[in-house]
């Protein structure tokens, strides 16, 4: 039953992933991801992970999500400021039938780089 459920709504019954900061920014370094940022602009502009696409919460639907995301088979990292909106965006996404989507907290703990570029 459990591979069957996986198979179907994909990983696991949330329908993505949650890895640790220090996983994501593993798949960062070796590249092919995409980072995703689900807070707000400002949010985003005070400071994000180099790199990170913008695409808040509230925002997102079947057509903002395949204008930044692409593919749905995109490996994609999301992240926010504490962690719930990540959350929140990431089943968003599953529902929306990405497949690889993995979620990893908020930028508060996130022990690497930050930008304002």
């Amino acid at each position: 039953m459990n591979g069957l459920f996986s198979t179907l709504f994909g990983a696991g019954p949330k329908g993505y992933q949650q890895i640790s900061q220090q996983e994501a920014k593993k798949r960062m370094d070796a590249g092919g991801v995409l980072v995703l940022d689900v807070r707000e602009p400002d949010e985003y502009n005070s400071g994000h992970i180099p790199g990170a696409a913008l695409l808040p919460l509230g925002t997102i639907s079947e057509a903002s999500a395949a204008s930044v995301i692409g593919g749905k088979d995109a490996e994609v990292l999301v992240y926010c400021r504490s962690g719930s909106r990540s959350k929140q965006a990431a089943a968003m996404l599953a529902r929306l039938g990405y497949t690889n989507i993995f979620e990893f907290g908020g930028i508060m703990t996130w022990p690497y780089e930050v930008t304002a570029e």
